[in-house]
């Protein structure tokens, strides 16, 4: 470590250790904040009757989610423009996304991915499409029901996956199948309803223009979109944002949550700062405090931009896949992920205009008003699992996630796997997941 770094990384250990001194005594049996359950966040006005507006928006709609000719074009336009990249000043990622490398992506995306586009499509409606209005907002989600006859012999529950920030829905599709799709497989005993949403400000999935919407209201929204699907009691799994989300939804509705899974358990409390500090964030998280701060700055720098989308995009997806993968030509992206893969996130956020959409619930969860909820110090008695993986950007060890999480009954390490391990080794994930809800089912008798 550099000596500027050890300089930076005291400068932390002294402020988190003064700041958990002077707040040693903040009670962690904390009650959960009253959070209203219908807030509105539609551009209209919000309705007098609300019991009128739910009766008449609680429609759900199935959807094929398609874009016109002329958008494909017009993509293909800009990605034809003759590109001016500075020459990166090292063969590696160590300043960023090598530009030698973003220049073979672009002229892959450009003359072999986006002539079969089309096909890129068909293959994202494989599974079945929705949108609803809940909150004033339209929410888009994936939805697979069980069949009654695939039930026979399998123990069957349904499942909330949250995706988090650069990823979307294209990273469960993996897991998705692993979820549902075992009815042929006698070894496995579960099958599971799977509700996958984009998160609100994502992709297809509407965004606010009002201030205030962050990942506790997030979690409001969730709730509703699980209820309004007929699914009172659910487990959840959530990765990234949507670890955070999953983790409000277990505190504040225990009713609802069967259990809470996570491959990003984190606790930001006092006394967890006193247990641990991270260094691995000084490197990772540049963009964070960016978002944090000027959301809108970033959107509008990369909106209409897929060259500049693109290189952010897949940036931070080497970083958090790796660190080591800065030190590497090609960012070590193809290591994991099929190019392919890659390219079908960065269309959705491309295609649905959502860069600045979805960065501003950085800001917002950094807010004022997110901070006074105090949602760390309030205990988690859900059956809480968390899965942690090697290379992902930061661990928190047992003894700082029990501050929180009081029935944390599942707790692993993996010896390999970054922050996108749906995606990356679903495989894996998928198995933890299992052994996470058998614990539970005992844990909580269930059968």
């Amino acid at each position: 470590m550099s000596e500027t770094k050890k300089w930076l990384l005291g400068i932390i250990c002294l402020v988190a250790s003064i700041y958990a001194y002077k707040h040693l005594n903040v009670v962690l049996d904390a009650q959960p904040p009253k959070v209203p359950l219908q807030q509105w966040w539609g551009d209209d006005v919000e309705p007098t009757d609300w019991a009128a507006y739910l009766k008449n928006s609680s429609k759900v709609r199935g959807n094929k989610l398609m874009f016109p000719d002329e958008t494909i074009d017009d993509l293909r336009k800009q990605l034809n423009r003759t590109l001016h990249l500075t020459q990166s000043l090292s063969p590696d990622f160590s300043y960023g996304f090598n530009t030698q490398e973003l220049q073979r992506i672009i002229e892959y995306w450009r003359d072999d991915y986006l002539p079969r586009w089309r096909g890129r499509e068909v293959f994202m409606w494989q599974f079945n499409h929705f949108t609803t209005e809940i909150q004033g907002l339209r929410m888009h989600f994936l939805h697979l029901m069980v069949y009654e006859e695939n039930k026979i012999g399998k123990h069957n529950y349904p499942v909330l996956l949250l995706h988090g920030w650069p990823s979307s829905i294209r990273e469960f599709y993996p897991l998705i199948h692993k979820l549902h799709q075992t009815h042929q497989d006698e070894k496995n005993p579960y099958i599971f309803n799977v509700v996958v949403p984009s998160i609100p400000g994502f992709a297809w999935s509407e965004g606010t223009s009002r201030v205030g919407l962050g990942p506790v209201q997030v979690a409001v929204i969730m709730r509703n979109l699980m209820l309004r699907l007929g699914y009172q009691k659910f487990f959840i799994h959530g990765g990234d944002f949507g670890s955070l989300i999953g983790s409000h939804m277990a505190t504040l509705f225990p009713e609802n949550v069967l259990g809470y899974h996570s491959s990003f358990c984190t606790v930001f409390t006092s006394r967890s700062l006193m247990k641990g500090v991270i260094e691995h964030l000084l490197e990772a998280t540049g963009y964070y405090h960016l978002q944090a701060t000027k959301p809108d700055t970033i959107g509008t720098v990369l909106n209409d931009n897929p060259v500049g989308l693109a290189a952010y995009i897949l940036d931070i997806w080497s970083t958090l896949t790796n660190q080591n993968n800065r030190n590497k030509s090609n960012g070590g992206l193809e290591k994991r992920f099929q190019l392919d893969t890659l390219l079908d996130n960065v269309m959705i956020y491309y295609l649905t205009n959502s860069i600045t959409t979805s960065t501003r619930l950085f800001a917002e969860t950094h807010s004022e008003a997110q901070r006074e909820l105090h949602m760390d110090n309030v205990p988690t008695d859900v059956p809480t699992g968390c899965a942690r993986f090697k290379n992902d950007l930061v661990h928190f060890h047992d003894n700082q996630l029990k501050d929180k999480y009081r029935n944390l009954i599942h707790s692993t390490y993996y010896k390999d796997g970054g922050h996108f391990i749906a995606l990356e080794m679903p495989k894996l994930l998928h198995l933890d997941f299992i052994q996470f809800v058998t614990k539970v089912e005992k844990f909580s008798k269930l059968v």
